[in-house]
């Protein structure tokens, strides 16, 4: 299909970017991908926010051409195209569109005017997939594979705007019973897991993991988990820390990820953990390592270097901070600053596209 959709390109370009799109829908398809992402996948492609609404099913998705979930933009315009995703009435006499879809669910591509010919393949596989997603995921198609394995079904398990009813089916598709304790896993790459509550989670994967619930307060565990995901590490040099974060773990540290974003403005503690940290490679490890070691001498072993090794690069990190971080107050605000500067370098939402239950 690549070297088809190479040669097709030299002749006809337009057509070369539409056979693209059908593969690319279809590989979506395959990996049967959920709702987020086929809509973000239309809205990359088509260089437009793209909306997907169905009231009667409770779901309102919308996504940003940069990949981002954005639902709080305002009505949708009727000049905007768009995709029935109803299956089309036999007896009706004039096209699908015909008519502004109020009631009915369908896929927008915010843009004004008609779309051009890539533009139209775009909303019509991805109104196609979407379709396929939304009878299997929330109607009552047979699941064509395992539902163990279906990330479009955890999709909607985790997802708080979806109606009780829909996240209960999905639940039983998935296996699970009404009173089992659950996980919500969110990972770093992208996507989630359903972990029971006695199974190791995440093993060395970078992760985030919610509190252990029933099936029906999911959505708060994925919630929680992506909270946690916020304050992972690689657990490298360069960036220090734990790979895996559990939420109930966090205390107020889950209060601080609410009220600190991207956007927030840095603080000039943040600040000068940078400055220490752009002039020597060894400040990320060193600075991480006395902040969450119970002592100098267990932070000196942690980083195996010498006890007055340590305090030699404490002394340097210390002129460049301008603080003491030996008292407990100097201490808890190193803790702090490095907490906020996670923070600030992850993003707040994290996305289900490539969810792998473990049920």
């Amino acid at each position: 299909m690549k070297e088809l959709a190479g040669r097709l390109a030299a002749l006809d370009p337009d057509a070369g970017a539409a056979l693209q799109v059908i593969a690319y829908f279809d590989r979506l398809t395959e990996g049967r991908v959920g709702l987020e992402a086929l809509v973000r996948g239309a809205a990359v492609l088509s260089g437009c926010p793209v909306r997907l609404v169905d009231e009667r099913r409770g779901v309102r998705i919308r996504v940003t051409p940069d990949g981002r979930r954005d639902d709080s933009a305002g009505a949708v315009d009727p000049a905007w195209p768009w995709a029935p995703l109803e299956p089309a009435d036999p007896s009706a006499t004039e096209p699908a569109q015909a008519a502004l879809p109020e009631s009915q669910a369908a896929l927008w591509l915010e843009r004004p005017g008609p779309p051009d010919g890539v533009q139209a393949m775009i909303l019509e596989r991805a109104a196609r997939a979407v379709r396929d997603v939304m009878d299997r995921t929330r109607g009552w198609a047979p699941p064509a594979v395992p539902a163990a394995h279906d990330p479009a079904l955890v999709e909607v398990v985790l997802d708080a705007s979806a109606p009780q009813a829909a996240r209960s089916h999905a639940a039983a598709q998935l296996g699970l019973k009404r009173t089992e304790l659950v996980r919500a896993v969110a990972l770093h790459e992208g996507g989630a897991e359903l972990v029971p509550a006695g199974r190791r989670t995440a093993g060395s994967r970078r992760a985030g993991v919610g509190p252990a619930v029933e099936p029906a307060e999911l959505p708060q565990s994925w919630a929680a988990a992506r909270t946690a995901l916020r304050l992972t590490a690689e657990g490298t040099a360069r960036d220090p820390g734990a790979r895996t974060v559990y939420a109930e773990e966090l205390g107020g540290l889950a209060l601080l990820a609410a009220a600190v974003g991207p956007d927030t403005p840095p603080i000039p503690d943040v600040l000068a953990v940078e400055r220490a940290v752009a002039e020597a490679t060894w400040a990320a490890a060193t600075l991480h390592a006395v902040a969450s070691a119970p002592s100098l001498r267990a932070a000196a072993a942690e980083l195996t270097v010498h006890h007055s090794t340590l305090q030699e690069r404490l002394a340097q990190a210390e002129r460049i901070l301008g603080w003491d971080v030996n008292s407990p107050q100097g201490r808890m605000r190193l803790q702090l600053a490095l907490a906020i500067r996670k923070l600030q370098r992850t993003a707040a939402d994290t996305g289900t596209g490539r969810a792998v239950p473990s049920g």
